[in-house]
């Protein structure tokens, strides 16, 4: 019987309690997953100001009240509150400072839409914090699982500041990079700030380029690295457009880096127990399927037709997701039998091209330019094909729901879209697959994805095929646990 572990999630977003991304999805269900594997998880985010302490049951723990954490030439005082986390009765921390979470944000200023400028202090406090809320705890984990830019300044905490605190002797860390895009790049100056020694200001160490990457520092200094895909693992070691400058310290630290996919909650998305959608159903009653086509046409006020499909995308809409493809096709997409559904909201010139095409389209695309969780239900329930032609995909998690609801992905090869999509031939595989970034080569994909509809017998064997797909926490949650007992027992 393996040992069981204690691990510590760290991060800057959990849903239910604060979310601006899929992080905060990832933080609300993985720790649940990992003690399910029989360790013991807690978890420790900043208490901002938009959290609800008597929404959520929060309560102050008297001993972790007022304790002073060193930030540069000064001291801010640290306070902590509890509570479980709702959906499990998993610990977590909340970390308090009036003067860095007091406000109406987590990383950007909603009046300014700009990041707030001292991020840097903010979560250097919040990193050494966590540390320090350990240490009046008592509670001794065995692995620090830390989670974007935002918990990256902690290993490198354990290894040159506490490296000598009989405390914190062989704690072993984790760091999960979500999107390589979000680094936490700031001025040197953060390093005086940070209370990290100037010694370790090198290249191979806590510079990058002369700036303070706290991502760059996570890589150098965690004992291992993971992503949310094997094939984006690859990618930002490899392509000098994805790896966004990090591709050489990624490459020395290649044999520590690991590739593993998220997974979705299956309490919130399954097709048989969802509480959104017009009829629940599984991989053996597709007729009930069919019921939510009609109801999600009603309520988008498309007209109703068995032998049309409909393809759906649900997206924050910005470049990388693929809407460039998308506008360039669109009059083609058109031209096509079938419906388009879009949800989502995003940069303005996307809103305003898809807002003006459902006025020229109005039998043949609807577009509800907002976000809307119980309609995004009701589409991957309704839909018939889902769209993704991500120029980059760190995991991607709306294909995982098209396959659980029988919705058939069309996706680019990138990413996690590569290892959850298998293009479907000879009665295997799960979706259709698109290699190069260009509009002709997704168009072709849906083209194909079209033809083979025509086929309802080919048709009901991929749904089934993706229905069978396993995209659920535990097998990913089994591939951490191996991963913190192989860097805790050092094998």
């Amino acid at each position: 019987m393996p040992k069981k572990l204690k691990v510590l999630f760290v991060a800057g977003e959990v849903v239910p309690f604060a979310k601006t991304g899929g992080l905060a999805d990832v933080m609300g269900s993985l720790p649940q997953a990992v003690e399910d594997c029989g360790n013991e998880s807690r978890i420790m985010m900043p208490k901002y100001g938009v959290i609800n302490d008597r929404k959520f049951r929060l309560h102050d723990v008297l001993r972790l009240k007022d304790i002073p954490i060193p930030i540069g030439n000064k001291t801010e005082l640290l306070s902590v509150k509890v509570t479980a986390l709702p959906s499990s009765k998993i610990q977590t921390y909340f970390l308090y400072n009036e003067n860095y979470f007091k406000r109406d944000g987590l990383y950007v200023s909603p009046s300014t839409k700009k990041d707030y400028q001292d991020n840097d202090e903010r979560f250097i406090f919040f990193n050494r914090a966590t540390l320090e809320t350990l240490k009046a705890l008592g509670w001794k984990p065995d692995v620090i699982h830390c989670n974007d830019w935002m918990t990256a300044l902690i290993p490198a905490y354990l290894k040159l500041v506490y490296k000598d605190d009989p405390f914190f002797k062989n704690v072993k860390t984790v760091y999960t990079i979500h999107n390589i895009a979000y680094q936490g790049a700031f001025h040197k100056s953060a390093l005086q700030k940070s209370g990290l020694p100037e010694s370790e200001f090198t290249p191979e160490g806590l510079e990058f380029y002369d700036s303070f990457n706290f991502m760059k520092i996570g890589i150098v200094y965690a004992d291992a690295i993971t992503t949310v895909s094997e094939k984006y693992a690859e990618e930002i070691r490899t392509d000098d457009e994805l790896s966004c400058g990090m591709k050489g310290i990624l490459n020395k630290r290649k044999k520590d880096l690991y590739g593993i996919l998220n997974g979705i909650d299956e309490n919130i998305w399954s097709p048989e127990l969802d509480e959104f959608i017009e009829k629940n159903y599984n991989a053996d009653d597709l007729a009930a399927k069919l019921e939510n086509k009609q109801a999600l046409q009603r309520r988008l006020k498309l007209p109703y037709n068995e032998k049309i499909p409909i393809i759906a995308t649900i997206s924050r809409l910005v470049d990388h997701k693929g809407f460039d493809l998308i506008i360039e096709a669109f009059d083609k997409i058109m031209a096509l039998d079938l419906q388009f559904v879009l949800l989502g909201t995003g940069e303005k010139e996307y809103e305003d091209f898809f807002r003006k095409m459902a006025g020229k389209y109005p039998e043949k695309f609807s577009a509800t330019i907002s976000f809307n969780d119980e309609l995004a239900h009701l589409i991957e329930a309704g839909a018939d094909m889902f769209l993704m032609p991500s120029k980059y995909e760190p995991c991607g998690m709306n294909q995982m729901y098209s396959l659980k609801y029988g919705t058939v992905p069309i996706v680019r090869a990138t990413g996690g879209l590569y290892d959850t999509v298998k293009p479907f031939k000879n009665g295997k595989g799960n979706g259709f697959v698109f290699e190069k970034y260009s509009a002709s080569d997704m168009l072709k994909a849906i083209k194909d994805a079209l033809e083979v509809y025509k086929d309802q017998k080919t048709w009901v064997k991929i749904v089934q095929n993706g229905m069978a797909t396993d995209v659920s926490w535990e097998n990913s949650a089994k591939k951490y646990n191996a991963l913190y007992h192989k860097i805790v027992e050092g094998k």
